[in-house]
């Protein structure tokens, strides 16, 4: 696992598929994803290689249900008394209360989905707070949930205005290039979501997959949600 010092307060930690990231306010930290079902050691040891004590976790916000992002966030939580946090319409999914939602994939995502498929399933994880859209949280000087369906129906993005970084969740990626994220239960409805997690003009963009965007990150997420919207892939 790679563990990459974004901005001084904030780090991702990058599995073989997918990433979380952690923001430091003080001496209290904030989990946004949590990798894999196998990744809680890993993210441990991520906290102190980043000279932080995991005993300092206080939330794990999860932007949705899928297993490369909820995965390890139970055992974290159980062992940190951390509070886990997700968008009401994913939360019965990440309880395992009801089925992971099947996408509607494009003829080229059916590999690369198949190949996610080898990360296991995440174990049903309890969630402390269910969130709404404008939902304001206690981090980052007041980091605001931005639901963003489409990827799942419960997808969020993350602001931090007063830090101008913004988590986009699996609704945008980054890899190789910004995009609309893969593996949408509804498409249009990402790309609606895309265009209105643009608009919020962040200067550090961190995505479910790929690397942050930290130059020109305004411009480039805009333009990558017009050319997803007229039908090209991104930039």
């Amino acid at each position: 696992m790679d563990i990459i010092r974004v901005l001084p307060q904030l780090h991702m930690f990058r599995f073989p598929i997918g990433q979380a990231y952690l923001w430091r306010d003080g001496d209290e930290l904030t989990l946004v994803d949590a990798g894999h079902r196998d990744a809680a050691p890993l993210i441990e040891d991520a906290i102190r290689g980043a000279g932080l004590a995991p005993a300092a976790l206080r939330r794990i916000v999860l932007t949705h249900c899928h297993r490369d992002h909820v995965g390890a966030a139970g055992e974290l939580a159980e062992r940190y008394g951390a509070e886990v946090l997700a968008h009401r319409l994913d939360a019965p999914v990440v309880r395992g209360e009801a089925p992971v939602p099947e996408p509607v994939l494009l003829d080229w995502e059916v590999p690369l989905y198949e190949h996610g498929l080898t990360v296991p399933p995440a174990p049903p994880t309890r969630v402390d707070r269910e969130l709404e859209d404008g939902d304001v949280l206690g981090f980052g000087g007041g980091a605001r949930v931005v639901h963003s369906p489409g990827h799942t129906d419960g997808s969020i993005g993350v602001h931090l205005p007063d830090h101008g970084v913004l988590f986009t969740g699996d609704c945008v990626a980054g890899v190789g290039q910004v995009m609309l994220g893969v593996f949408n239960v509804d498409r249009p409805t990402a790309q609606e979501s895309m265009r209105r997690l643009a608009s919020l003009a962040p200067s550090t963009v961190c995505f479910g997959h790929g690397d942050p965007l930290t130059e020109d990150a305004a411009a480039v997420l805009l333009a990558a949600a017009e050319a997803s919207a007229d039908g090209g892939a991104g930039l």
